[in-house]
């Protein structure tokens, strides 16, 4: 009888104590990338990045090669910036899954509520205790105190995927050593009692330390965190980021879903483009949104107001007359920015610079042969045309001048556009060093992208012609060559 009543007792105790919370483990990488591109789009959409997109929209590069109308640019940034904030909310909803709060495990459900009815209509009108379990009702302040512990997070995960990595290799090594030494070595002879035991390996200290070094960045990152606590971070930062997007394009996109008056993490953004903007919308984008959305003629249609986020997916798809829709944007891109190198090292060379010189020619045969096959042609019939005209001419150096000038002008503005589009392909590449990066990115219209094929061709073809004849004139017409 007693020991019934005590196996009971013990069975009411223990059912009491609630199980151990699962905790993210390997998944933390995931979780890190995911958390570490919504930092990265956080800060794209602060009001300084905002101001300094468009400046560049305005910039004589994008005003020529790709539109001059800033509100369709600002669709374009809508767009990218969109599919980037897709693809975090996709990993938060996979992670969700693990969770144990309801609410976390349907995030996929609310994210898609959110796009298509917006956040009053997916939270209940009037309770603040709502608004604030996904960060809407936050100050600034608040804001950037959870991005800081994210950052923390990310940095620490980081650091942990290097340091495990170190691990393994010290791991592969011992097994090596061991291997070996078992291969290699005799018979072990006895210790002698009383004797101290043998010094360990200066490996052996190493991977002591590497383990005790892992296991502490566990406890500091998002290894050893429950999924319930990770995600719920994220599930805040998505719907942060969210709302900073539905400000900030709101006047330009048509059917962007509305926000709650109520939040304070938003004031002082509302007028953001009426202070700034020399575009088509001069006004202040709080005092009459439903109007200066009327004003975007690409999205009038029905459709387009039922379903703003898939028309948007549309615009990122470039067309075959732009550069990126050729497959060539890479291309040019390192070809204009080589281009800017040879023109800095057009001075004539001395007897002490042959090495110089040599590296020199180097670049400008992988030059020739980045160019595409149709660029070449190009470059040949107008090098031939200009040399027939210029046959009987007397070299002079006012002209290689003249022809530097003129490069140099067209690369002010063709350079800026070629260096983004190497940083746009850098960024997004997921070398183990790009995955958690948290800065802001470039976007697809910053680079030759959207450019037209045809202005840009043209104007790099300019380039080479005048860095060709540059170089002609300062090698005084010797053999009478050119680049190509």
């Amino acid at each position: 009888m007693v020991v019934s009543k005590l196996l009971a007792d013990l069975r009411m105790r223990v059912g009491s104590i609630e199980p151990e919370r699962p905790t993210v483990g390997i998944l933390a990488f995931e979780a890190a990338a995911a958390t570490s591109r919504l930092i990265s789009l956080h800060r794209s959409l602060a009001d300084d990045e905002v101001r300094r997109l468009r400046n560049d929209m305005r910039s004589q590069g994008m005003a020529y090669l790709t539109s001059k109308d800033q509100a369709f640019l600002l669709r374009l940034a809508c767009a990218e910036l969109v599919a980037e904030l897709d693809k975090a909310a996709s990993a938060v909803s996979r992670l969700g899954a693990k969770c144990r709060d309801p609410l976390l495990r349907s995030f996929d459900r609310l994210y898609a509520d959110l796009k298509t009815s917006g956040i009053l209509s997916t939270l209940r009108r009037g309770r603040a205790a709502e608004l604030d379990r996904f960060g809407l009702g936050s100050t600034q302040k608040g804001v950037e105190k959870r991005v800081k512990k994210m950052e923390k997070y990310v940095t620490a995960t980081s650091r942990l995927y290097a340091e495990m990595e170190a691990l393994n290799e010290l791991e592969a090594t011992e097994r090596r050593m061991e291997q070996q030494w078992r291969r290699h070595s005799g018979p072990i002879p006895m210790q002698k009692p009383g004797a101290p035991p043998p010094a360990p390996s200066p490996v052996l200290l190493e991977l002591q330390s590497q383990r005790h070094k892992v296991r502490r960045l566990k406890e500091e990152s998002l290894w050893n965190k429950s999924f319930d606590k990770a995600v719920d971070l994220m599930v805040r930062a998505v719907i942060t980021v969210f709302s900073r997007v539905c400000i900030v394009f709101g006047p330009y996109v048509l059917g962007l879903p509305p926000l709650p008056d109520r939040n304070p993490m938003l004031r002082g953004s509302l007028d953001l483009f009426g202070k700034h903007s020399s575009g088509p919308v001069a006004n202040s984008v709080a005092k009459d949104i439903p109007i200066l959305r009327n004003s975007a003629p690409m999205f009038m249609a029905k459709e387009s107001v039922e379903k703003p986020f898939e028309r948007l997916t549309t615009l990122l798809e470039a067309g075959p007359t732009t550069v990126g829709g050729s497959g060539l944007a890479l291309r040019y891109a390192n070809v204009i920015v080589l281009a800017e190198k040879l023109l800095s090292t057009t001075e004539p060379a001395t007897d002490a610079e042959e090495e110089e010189e040599e590296e020199v020619a180097a670049a400008r045969e992988e030059l020739y042969q980045m160019m595409p096959s149709g660029m070449r042609g190009a470059v040949r019939a107008k090098l031939r045309e200009w040399w027939r005209r210029e046959r009987g001419a007397t070299v002079d150096g006012s002209l290689a001048l003249g022809w530097k000038e003129g490069v140099t002008r067209i690369l002010a503005w063709l350079g800026p556009v070629a260096r983004d589009t190497l940083r746009w392909q850098e960024e997004r590449n997921m070398e183990r060093q790009q995955r958690f990066y948290t800065r802001p990115r470039a976007l697809l219209l910053q680079t030759l992208h959207f450019a037209d094929r045809e202005k840009t061709e043209a104007a790099v073809v300019e380039v080479l012609i005048g860095l060709s004849c540059v170089c002609w004139y300062d090698d005084r017409g010797q053999d009478n060559s050119f680049y190509f």
